[in-house]
Formats: C-alpha cells, structure tokens, sequence
C-alpha cells in the first residue's frame, strides 16, 4: 500500500487546472463535466474550447419568455438553465438579464413577486399570449448557441475526461514506476492519436522526438 504516494495533494497545486479547474478533476462543469472553461493546454479559437459567440439582447429577451411559459423562475435560475440547455455555451451575465427583466416587465409581459428575498418571475396573460403567437420565432433560442459536434465527438470527451480523471489518481496515490508507467501509457496514445490522422492523410505521422517537442 502506497499511501499518498510520492506527492501530497498539496505539492502539485495547479495541476488540476490542467483539467479545467483546482480540484483534483476540475470543478463540475470543467473537464469531466462537457468542455467547461478553457484549459491551459486548449489555444486557438477552435474546438469545444473556442472563444464562444455573444449572447443578442433578443436572445436573452427570447430565451426569458420561453423558460417563463414553462414555470417561474428566478433571475438566477433562468442563467442558470439557459447555461445548461447550451451545454455550457451560452451563460448571459446578470447584466444581461436583469434589465431584459426589467424591460419585460415595463411592456407587462411579465411580472416579478418578492418571495423569500428572491424576485421570481412568471407572464402574464399577455406574456403567454405573446409567446404563443410567436411560438415558431422563439423556439430554443439557445440552440443555436450550443457547440456543434460531429457524431462521436461528446463520447471521445467524456472518454478524454475518464482518462484525466485516472491520470490525476495516479498522480495522488501512485508509486514512482506507477507515474512512469502512466508516462509510457500516455505518450503511447498520443502517438496513437496522431497516427490515426496520419493514416487518414496518407502520412506517416510525427515521430516520437517530434510528439516530445
């Protein structure tokens, strides 16, 4: 038995962000949890890490009405759910919200009652009317927010995540000849991984040399 290993938790404080967060996988919505925040290895504008587009004011006003004919919500919770039905693309800022609330509320398409220290938020009659009429202009205006991948692509992250998440238990509770054989096992994969693309392009693939630059 091991124990800790040959590092503490403590000796190795930023090697979780590798995998998007300081927790020992990173926090919920990082690297095991679907792309979340950017990790320090992920550059360049592509790829589930790429600089996401901005939120329109029609679209927040848009997404507010939908989520709002579903069931009352706070201001918290509808930043909440629209971040979650973008799968992590699209998370407006109270900035946004707020005074699209507001403006909501001054056309009295909705109306906000105090309960609890939180405003909650529900339509009106008018509010349900409006968004019934335009049912078809508001549909999920989160999706087009939301990350497109090719088919394939959301299991190839979450298997990516299962194997950060068996990196960093070695990292914590594994021998010295654990952590080099963990070494071997990943450089082997990389390799594997470029000569997948290689294959596709009719290329031999980098060397191991050039894989270690």
């Amino acid at each position: 038995m091991h124990g800790r290993g040959p590092w503490g938790r403590g000796d190795l404080p930023n090697l979780g962000a590798l995998f998007g967060g300081p927790g020992p996988w990173g926090p919920p919505g990082g690297f095991g949890h679907g792309p979340g925040p950017r990790p320090p290895w992920a550059r360049g504008r592509g790829g589930p890490w790429g600089r996401g587009a901005k939120a329109r004011k029609g679209n927040v006003r848009a997404a507010i009405l939908v989520l709002l004919a579903e069931e009352p919500r706070n201001g918290y919770q509808i930043i909440q759910e629209i971040n979650e039905r973008s799968d992590g693309a699209w998370k407006p800022s109270p900035g946004a919200v707020y005074p699209a609330l507001q403006q909501l509320a001054d056309e009295g398409l909705i109306v906000g009652d105090e309960a609890g220290g939180r405003r909650t938020f529900h339509l009106t009659d008018e509010g349900r009317a409006h968004v019934e009429e335009n049912a078809d202009r508001l549909a999920e205006p989160w999706a087009e927010m939301a990350p497109e991948f090719g088919e394939g692509v959301p299991e190839l992250f979450r298997q990516a995540a299962q194997t950060g998440a068996a990196v960093m238990q070695i990292v914590h509770s594994g021998s010295p000849e654990q952590v080099a054989q963990a070494g071997d096992v990943l450089s082997e994969a990389r390799r594997s991984l470029y000569r997948i693309l290689a294959d596709d392009l009719g290329d031999p693939g980098p060397t191991a040399d050039e894989t270690e630059e």
